[in-house]
Parts: C-alpha cells; sequence; structure tokens
C-alpha cells in the first residue's frame, strides 16, 4: 500500500507541477523513448543476471508492494514451534523427536505452526540443527560459527534480486542519454524544417534524459530499496531460531532461551513477554496432544 501511494504522489507532483508551470503533457507522450530506455534496461537486466535471479526480482517485487514482512504472529509462531521443539529434545527420546525433525509436514509440532510450515527454507533451517543438537557432539561456538555462515548466504541470496534492480536503475540514466542522443540525431535530420518542428523534435529528445533519471530515482531505486527493507525483516527470523537455540544448548530452559530469540525481534513489532508466554501455552498445547 505505501508503494502505491508513494507513486500516486511522485506522478501527482511531477506531472502536476509539469503542468501547473504551462507544461503540456502530449510533449511528454514519446513511447518510443520509453520503448529505447525500458527495452536496454530489460535487456541489460537479462543479460546480466541468471534466470532465478530474474524470476526472484519479480517475487521480491511482489513482496514489497504488498509489505510481505513477517508480523507478530509470524514471531509468535517461529518462537513457539521452537519452545515446541525444545520441550520435546528436553523430555522425549531421540527417536521422538527425529520423528519431527524428519518429517516435518506430517509432525504434529509443525502443522500446528502453518507459518512456518509454508516457509520451506525456515523449517529446513530449524530442523538441521535441532538435529546437529539431537547428535550431541558439536559444541555451542561451533554451531553458531555455523549458523553464522549459513544466514549470511541465505542474506547474499536473497539480496541478489535487491542488487541486480539497484543496477540496472543506476543504468537508466545513461540510457536515457542514449535515447536523447538518437532524439537529437533525428532533429538534425530535419534541420532544414521550421523553428517549431524543430524545436519539438529536439523537445521530444530530451523527454529521453528525463525518462531515464525519472525511471532510475522515482520508480527502481525505491523499490529495490523496500525489496532490501522487506528481505531484510524476513532474514530476521533466522537470526531469532540462532539465538534461541544457542541458549538452549548453553543450558536454558526452553521458556528462557525464547527470550533471548525475543529479544533479536525490532522493538516495533516484538511480541510482549506475555503474549509469548500466552501463544506458547495455547499452541504448544494443541501440538503436545496432536502429537500424543
Amino acid at each position: 500500500m505505501g508503494i502505491l501511494i508513494g507513486f500516486v504522489v511522485i506522478f501527482g507532483c511531477v506531472l502536476g507541477g509539469y503542468m501547473a508551470m504551462g507544461g503540456h503533457l502530449d510533449v511528454l507522450m514519446q513511447p518510443w523513448e520509453l520503448v529505447i530506455i525500458g527495452g536496454a534496461g530489460v535487456g541489460t537486466f537479462l543479460i546480466a543476471n541468471p534466470l532465478s535471479t530474474v524470476k526472484d526480482a519479480g517475487r521480491a517485487t511482489m513482496e514489497a508492494i504488498k509489505g510481505a514482512v513477517p508480523k507478530e504472529q509470524d514471531y509468535l509462531e517461529v518462537l513457539g514451534v521452537l519452545h515446541s521443539l525444545m520441550r520435546e529434545l528436553k523430555t522425549k527420546s531421540r527417536n521422538e523427536v527425529e520423528a519431527h525433525i524428519d518429517n516435518p509436514e506430517e509432525s504434529a509440532i509443525f502443522q500446528a505452526y502453518p507459518t512456518v510450515l509454508k516457509n520451506k527454507d525456515l523449517t529446513n533451517f530449524i530442523c538441521d540443527y535441532c538435529r546437529i543438537i539431537i547428535i550431541g557432539n558439536a559444541r555451542p561456538f561451533e554451531i553458531e560459527a555455523l549458523m553464522d555462515e549459513e544466514i549470511h548466504t541465505i542474506r547474499h541470496d536473497k539480496l541478489k534480486s535487491y542488487h541486480a534492480l539497484t543496477t540496472v536503475g543506476d543504468a537508466f540514466p545513461a540510457l536515457g542519454i542514449v535515447a536523447a542522443v538518437l532524439g537529437v540525431i533525428k532533429a538534425m535530420g530535419a534541420i532544414d524544417q521550421s523553428p517549431e518542428i524543430l524545436g519539438g523534435l529536439v523537445g521530444a529528445a530530451l523527454v529521453g534524459t528525463f525518462l531515464g533519471i525519472f525511471l532510475n530515482y522515482a520508480v527502481v531505486a525505491p523499490i529495490a530499496a523496500k525489496i532490501k527493507v522487506v528481505r531484510e525483516k524476513k532474514n530476521r527470523l533466522y537470526i531469532i531460531v540462532k539465538q534461541t537455540l544457542l541458549a538452549y544448548m548453553n543450558g536454558s530452559l526452553p521458556q528462557v532461551a525464547l527470550e533471548f530469540g525475543r529479544k533479536t525481534i525490532s522493538a516495533y513489532d516484538r511480541p510482549t513477554i506475555d503474549a509469548v508466554e500466552q501463544s506458547t501455552l495455547n499452541m504448544g498445547g494443541e501440538a503436545s496432544k496432536k502429537a500424543a
């Protein structure tokens, strides 16, 4: 919603201000200038990036438009599934716990937290490190180093679309100059025409420079920045898992370990201790009943 409102403000102020100065919108209607700039931008984007990044850029753009950042309920579900798993690790046998992490889709614990189960990457992350805890040979500082490296890799992969869009956005002003130069070349071909015709051609050429700068700073760059914000917040879920499981490995009780994870959430989004406790009691109880 914020992106749509922002675009309304941008286009309203830019076009409205131009018209208020006495400009005519029909002068800005230069579709072939847009084809040159947009086509060159899309082409370079396809050349520079693998197909997986191109597809992910589309997904990331939709996430940015929808503002698909984790909400309080998402954080509560992550903390809830960790609490249930830590209780199982503390009270149940190895075989019983392995049944949950080897096949999370059929696990009563994960089924009680559908948002977590839907996030396959996060579910695998949780299960992998719970499996390492069960094995029992790794020391906490070794697990922490491994988690840091994996989280860094995940972040790098998730921000590829951000870097790709930023790069192509930075190229738009130069591509706008290309379109403007082509327009000037066209105008020079009509140098013998009247000043009115020649002026129109030169004005059309300058629209290319305007479009290139506008597309970068008012369209692509803001969307790329929003993508980074959304992906960074989603990556925070892995930090929560890391801090919670490390606290448990260092001897904290499950409820105390949750507090280590809760504290890594931004203060603007962080659920209260009471909300976490109430959520773990309600959802955890249901999961335990199903597991039994």
